[in-house]
Parts: structure tokens; C-alpha cells; sequence
């Protein structure tokens, strides 16, 4: 009996098990939960005795979970699921361009890549569900950014606005988190090395008329080209601030 309670009493006992496999217990047990963001998770003495494992274990996966916001620890009150928002993903890749040895220039280049091939997919998409009051809505942000850029007055929040409005019609809600996401770590870079937003407003302004034009006359391949000409931009003006020109 005595060597039996003995075995049982090791059973018991929390197993030693690396943290990145403690984090993805406590995501699996999330999801076969089905908790949504905000709703509380287990204590940590529950979790511990879920999971089978110490409490050092369960508060180092944890806090590796916040960094990603999949959990929320509300320090007094308990732990929360998180929004699982692309916040890492912008702190990430606006670390990763910043550190790059081969200059921002280059990093910045790839990031404007992957967003104008996601762009460039998906607005033939668009251009077949934009209704008549969706292109009002686009055409309003592109006055303001005329008027802004006739005093010389950059406006960078109406460009991330003009992106975000032309894609919202698909319904997805990936879409404008992912460029928001490429937008944030572009703007966070330009702050960091100290460069000008956009030191030709009026011409910024008169590119994004143009896909607006070409996707009020049903002309795709238009507002396509209309598109990676805007990007051309973007990637030049870039280029120049990186080794110090403009």
C-alpha cells in the first residue's frame, strides 16, 4: 500500500515541461473552451492543476502569451483572453527593419512589396462590389487630401483611411489589420530615422484620384496600374530618405 501511494503521489506531481508547450496547452485549452476575448481563464492554482504543472511554469507561460496578446493579466482581478491582435507582428517588423545591417531602405522595400501584392489582389476583388456610395466615401477622403496638399499640409492619416475604406467592402476583417499593419511599422520606421511623411502632398493626392477614377469607370486594369504606380512612389520616396535625399 505504502509503495503504492508512493507511485500515486508521483503521478501527481507537476511534470517538468518546457514553456513553449505549457503556452500552446493553454492555447488549446482556450479554444476547446471557446472562450472569447475578455472572458477570464482559469486561476493559476486551476491551471496548475489542469495542465499538471508548477506555478513557475504557468506564470512564464503566461507572460509569453501576453507578449502576444492571446492573454491579458490583469494584475488584482485574474487573466483574461486577449484580443490576439497583429500588435506583436507590427513590434516584430519594425524591430526587424530597424536592425537591419543592409539599411531601412531595403527592409522597407520588402514590406511595401507584400502589401502591394496584397493590394493588388484584392482590388480587382473590390472593384467588382464597390457601390456608388463606397466610391463617394473614397472620393471625399481624396478631397480632403487635395485640399490638404494644396497648402503643402501632409496627411498621412487620410492616406491609411483612403486604404482601409477601399478594402472594407470584402468583408474581411483581416484586411484592414493587416494593412494597418504594414502602415503602423512604415510610420513608426519614418519617425524613428527622423523622415519627412511625404514631401510631395499634391502628387500623393493626385495618384490615389486616379484609382478612384479608374474604379468609377469599371476599369480595373486601370486602377490596378494606378496602384503600383502610387507604390512606385512610395518606394522611391523611401529609397531617398534612406540615404538621406529629399
Amino acid at each position: 500500500m505504502r509503495r503504492m501511494s508512493q507511485e500515486s503521489g508521483k503521478r501527481r506531481r507537476p511534470q517538468r515541461r518546457v514553456s513553449g508547450q505549457v503556452q500552446r496547452e493553454v492555447m488549446q485549452l482556450i479554444l476547446d473552451r471557446r472562450l472569447r476575448a475578455g472572458a477570464p481563464l482559469p486561476t493559476e492554482v486551476e491551471l496548475m492543476e489542469i495542465l499538471g504543472v508548477s506555478r513557475n511554469s504557468v506564470r512564464e507561460a503566461l507572460k509569453a502569451l501576453q507578449a502576444l496578446d492571446i492573454v491579458e493579466i490583469r494584475h488584482g482581478y485574474g487573466t483574461y483572453v486577449g484580443q490576439a491582435s497583429l500588435t506583436p507582428l507590427v513590434d516584430g517588423l519594425t524591430f526587424r527593419t530597424l536592425a537591419r545591417h543592409d539599411g531601412d531602405g531595403a527592409a522597407l522595400a520588402e514590406i511595401l512589396q507584400v502589401r502591394e501584392v496584397l493590394e493588388d489582389g484584392l482590388i480587382r476583388r473590390v472593384a467588382a462590389v464597390l457601390s456608388d456610395a463606397e466610391l463617394d466615401r473614397l472620393e471625399s477622403v481624396v478631397t480632403r487630401m487635395e485640399e490638404a496638399g494644396r497648402t503643402g499640409r501632409r496627411f498621412p492619416e487620410l492616406d491609411r483611411e483612403f486604404h482601409e475604406a477601399l478594402y472594407g467592402p470584402l468583408g474581411n476583417a483581416l484586411v484592414p489589420q493587416l494593412l494597418g499593419a504594414f502602415w503602423t511599422v512604415f510610420r513608426r520606421v519614418s519617425g524613428a530615422r527622423g523622415w519627412h511623411d511625404d514631401p510631395e502632398p499634391e502628387l500623393t493626392a493626385r495618384r490615389h484620384r486616379d484609382i478612384v477614377t479608374a474604379l468609377r469607370a469599371h476599369d480595373v486594369e486601370s486602377a490596378q496600374r494606378a496602384l503600383a504606380v502610387h507604390f512606385r512612389g512610395i518606394e522611391a520616396r523611401a529609397a531617398q530618405e534612406s540615404r538621406g535625399v529629399g
